[in-house]
């Protein structure tokens, strides 16, 4: 398997993907559900994977009614979600080698991601990754979030590089529909959600893991 084109950048999602924390965000609500004596079925925490967690209140007044309080939930959400962090907090398989390959080809990276800067740099600095990625686009950093392609061409735009030329890495079905509206080589390498037939006939491959990104990488350079 080789990708179209030399990758000239190669842009990160972050949850799900560079970091273990969806499984995280999905310990953390069952907790605030229990704590509240809800029951959370999977298809509903399934549909906000990939999704600012503040933009879930359809999601949640839907399965709920709208008499749910979704404000004082989502921030006991939060709440738990940084309490297991603190601790498990932890880098996907592959990613720090795939990291080095790109340190050695000099190959620029950006992160395009639905999280605010604020955990955006506590994640990198809980693994001393400030320094290894050229550009951060964040939530406030464009107009339309995931699965628009904005994110991406925000962060192709800030390294120059055509969309065309830039490997996408996202988990989630949305991203990965964000990364191909924006015209960019996708990679889904799945976390908590399998693709579908739809999602395989937008990427140019679906991975395993990141080692086996890297090696796509490699094969390319």
């Amino acid at each position: 398997m080789t990708l179209p084109y030399r990758p000239s950048a190669v842009i990160f999602d972050m949850d799900g993907l560079l970091f273990d924390t969806e499984a995280l965000w999905q310990e953390a609500l069952l907790s605030a559900a229990a704590e509240n004596g809800h029951e959370i079925p999977d298809e509903v925490f399934n549909k906000s994977i990939g999704v600012r967690r503040s933009q879930c209140r359809g999601l949640f007044l839907s399965h709920f009614g709208d008499d749910f309080l979704f404000d004082d939930f989502h921030a006991n959400w939060s709440r738990h979600f940084w309490l297991i962090a603190e601790n498990k907090l932890a880098l996907k398989p592959g990613a720090p080698e795939l990291l080095e390959t790109l340190d050695r080809f000099r190959l620029p990276r950006a992160i395009a991601t639905s999280s605010s800067r604020t955990t955006v740099l506590h994640h990198l600095t809980a693994h001393s990754l400030m320094d290894r990625f050229d550009q951060i686009v964040c939530r406030g950093d464009y107009e339309k979030g995931k699965p628009a392609p904005d994110p991406f061409l925000k962060a192709a735009e800030r390294l120059g590089v055509e969309p065309r030329l830039c490997l996408a890495l996202e988990d989630s079905h949305i991203g990965v529909r964000s990364a191909s509206a924006a015209g960019m080589m996708t990679v889904m390498v799945p976390d908590l959600l399998e693709p579908t037939q739809e999602l395989c006939a937008l990427c140019v491959l679906v991975a395993r893991d990141l080692h086996q990104v890297r090696n796509l990488v490699l094969a390319c350079l």
